[in-house]
């Protein structure tokens, strides 16, 4: 009969800071001068406090719930952090435009430019 194995993250286990504590020091124990396990403790403990690297920031953010409530009514997003994440990429998509519209009057156009002919893809 196989053994069933699951996959587990450390990290789900590191909720309290006792446990962090004993999980750091027994990795200090086992490697003291192994840097690569000791950063991989330190990247488990981490993500247990949700942390990430990468292109992911944890932040504690005081926001209106009032407006963060209707923001998720009105978007129809379902989780806060969704709701976030696209205001902030409509709030860079507003500011990027306007700063086309600045540009309104002061490019000069080429008449004989066939922009339409440079459309076609054959």
């Amino acid at each position: 009969m196989k053994t069933k194995t699951m996959p587990s993250d450390v990290a789900e286990q590191l909720r309290t800071p006792e446990e962090v504590a004993a999980y750091l020091d027994a990795w200090l124990e086992e490697a003291p001068d192994d840097a690569a396990d000791i950063a991989r403790a330190l990247g488990d403990i981490a993500r247990a406090k949700g942390m990430t690297m990468g292109s992911q920031m944890a932040t504690d953010l005081v926001v209106d719930a009032a407006l963060l409530d209707r923001a998720m009514h009105v978007s129809g997003e379902r989780t806060k952090k969704a709701v976030v994440t696209k205001a902030l990429q409509e709030f860079i998509a507003r500011r990027e435009q306007k700063r086309v519209v600045e540009l309104m009057g002061k490019l000069e156009w080429d008449d004989a430019f066939a922009y339409k002919a440079e459309r076609s893809r054959s």
